[in-house]
């Protein structure tokens, strides 16, 4: 009878605090709908105001909804992001907007690729076209953020600020050591000299075609980004190259003597400077909206035009089934392309793609829908941050490829990864297999306690040069050249926009924007309306769907910080399988 009670009220206590969690749960849920609401109600705002350029978000290629954005709960904390769509938009808007005056640039770091960067620094040389002003400030100024501020009329810095100006640097983390250690082995078959998504598996230093490419790409890349700073601050190149390469700016006031910057402040006198160029009182507040709420007036527009341009994006790795909005899901993005294809309002399609790419075959189904479509349509390709590898097969096919000087492309090789984990298993954990199979090649690419065969291998080699021998058939049909022509700038190896541009991957550099109107010309339409497609998941579907992971990899940031992308890289590169057609794990430039 004792323990009757005991469970009846271990019950009742489970009962008990089940209701107060849901409950809890439940005011936390209305709480951040009513937020997402709340937040989606155009900001009100004043004349004679100033539109606050505050980037310290992360910024994806559109916003995706965030429902727990707004909640201030102890102990719940989610990262803001904002689309890069929302951001080119509002500051579009601002330029035409009678109550904007001016943009503040309250920039530090910005957490975003250059391709990124490129299309809002576009934006804000285009906002000066209309005569208003752009006054950036800021405590410390990295590259990237940089960048940006070097647009500005005038750029000020916090006495005790600094402005990061060394030029640009990328690291690879090679992981054959840990796997040594762990007693796994990566056996990899690839084409491509360059391609070097495989390196960090098997090699723990950069190989020379790699260092090679790695040098070229990035040199190009920092050539452009010296060239944009120069023409924005009035400097020569050979001289802010002579800056950066001696590490002459390393305090405000050498930010000031070389050029860099054109004054010291404190924010008091910075504020004081702002009033002054709108025209208001010292005593008066300044009018400030955020770039983040700010939603440009809805201009009538008049038309009941039809026709229709649709923008398909197509963002993250590749991979077969339905992806979702950070991957692309050859499944999902197939349909969507289907979908514009088969729409008669639909005249012209542009096909956003920042990927790194993934999975040679789901690559393939995405590459017949783009060309079945382009046969019917126009198909006009925007590159983003990434489109190599797998994110370049995709765009092959379309009739015009543009991409902005600092766009990462080209990869085009293919490689596979077997790994082989007999060493962990039986000498580090004492873990042994046995089986039977049918035939000698039952188990093949499924058992990983072994090695490969020496005939397993070359079955394997042979169906990666089967598939690089497509892909360059692709990119030859695509682009009108010859296989050996691709052949040569292809073999895996990586290219900036501006490289690609020169060896005839990509037609033109742009942005998104010029890329929409070279298929509205094409098309032939002067009057017409965007629409977007996937559809964006609504703010609770966001949420919901694929709790179990995104919760997994919540904690894991949360522990990790910092250090979470090494894990994932690690993690990624144990569990890949089949042919990928992909950029290395992480390629990262600082």
């Amino acid at each position: 009878m004792k323990s009757f009670f005991k469970y009846v009220l271990a019950t009742v206590t489970g009962i008990v605090i089940s209701f107060f969690l849901l409950v809890i749960i439940g005011a936390i849920v209305v709480g951040a709908w009513v937020g997402s609401v709340v937040s989606d109600k155009e900001t009100a705002v004043a004349s004679n105001s100033l539109l606050h350029v505050k980037l310290d978000y992360q910024i994806t290629e559109r916003t995706i909804p965030n429902p727990f954005e707004e909640l201030d709960v102890p102990g719940f904390k989610t990262e803001k992001s904002v689309g890069l769509d929302a951001i080119l938009e509002g500051i579009s808007g601002a330029k035409t907007d009678d109550r904007i005056k001016g943009i503040y640039l309250d920039l530090s770091g910005v957490s975003a690729s250059f391709a990124t960067l490129q299309e809002i620094r576009d934006a804000l040389v285009d906002f000066k076209t209309s005569g208003k002003f752009i006054v950036a400030y800021g405590d410390h100024y990295t590259q990237r953020a940089y960048y940006l501020v070097s647009t500005a009329d005038e750029v000020y810095i916090n006495p005790e600020g600094s402005i990061d100006f060394r030029g640009l640097a990328s690291q690879t983390m090679f992981l054959k050591g840990a796997l040594d250690k762990l007693g796994i082995e990566a056996q990899v078959v690839k084409v491509g000299t360059y391609k070097s998504a495989v390196e960090p598996l098997v090699l723990d230093r950069m190989s020379d075609a790699n260092r090679e490419q790695v040098s070229s790409f990035l040199g190009s890349i920092y050539d452009h980004f010296l060239s944009e700073v120069a023409e924005g601050r009035k400097i020569d190149k050979d001289s802010l190259f002579r800056i950066s390469d001696q590490y002459l700016v390393r305090t405000a006031q050498d930010a000031v003597d070389y050029r860099l910057a054109d004054g010291i402040k404190y924010k008091d006198e910075l504020l004081s400077e702002l009033k002054t160029r709108i025209g208001i009182e010292e005593s008066d507040d300044i009018n400030v909206v955020s770039l983040s709420k700010y939603k440009p007036a809805q201009k009538a527009s008049g038309s009941a035009t039809r026709d229709r341009i649709a923008v398909v994006y197509a963002v993250g790795e590749i991979t077969s089934g339905e992806g979702n909005n950070d991957i692309i899901g050859s499944d999902r993005i197939s349909r969507e392309l289907r979908k514009v294809r088969r729409d008669d309002k639909v005249k012209a399609v542009v096909f956003r793609i920042n990927s790194p790419g993934g999975s040679a075959q789901a690559s393939d189904v995405i590459w017949r829908e783009v060309d079945l479509l382009s046969k019917v349509k126009p198909v006009i390709v925007s590159m983003g941050d990434v489109a190599a590898s797998g994110g370049y097969y995709i765009a092959a096919a379309a009739d015009s490829i543009f991409a902005q000087p600092n766009t990462i492309t080209g990869s085009i090789g293919v490689f596979g990864v077997v790994p082989n984990m007999q060493n962990l298993m039986n000498n580090k954990l004492g873990i042994t297999f046995d089986g039977v199979k049918t035939g000698q090649y039952a188990d093949f690419l499924t058992n990983v306690d072994r090695p490969l065969t020496a005939d397993e291998r070359r079955i394997l080699q042979l169906e990666v040069n089967r598939i690089y021998d497509t892909f360059l058939q692709r990119v030859a049909d695509g682009r009108s050249l010859s296989k050996a022509q691709v052949d040569s700038i292809g073999q895996g190896r990586v290219w900036s926009g501006e490289q690609a541009l020169a060896n005839g991957l990509v037609d033109r550099l742009g942005s998104i924007n010029d890329a929409v109107a070279a298929a509205a010309k094409k098309a032939g339409l002067d009057d017409y309306r965007l629409v977007t497609y996937p559809a964006i998941s609504s703010p609770f579907e966001s949420l919901l769907g694929g709790s179990a992971d995104r919760v997994s990899a919540w904690i894991s940031q949360r522990e990790l910080g910092e250090y979470y992308r090494y894990y994932e890289q690690m993690r990624a590169g144990v569990q890949l399988r089949g042919i990928q057609a992909r950029m290395p794990f992480t390629l990262e430039i600082y």
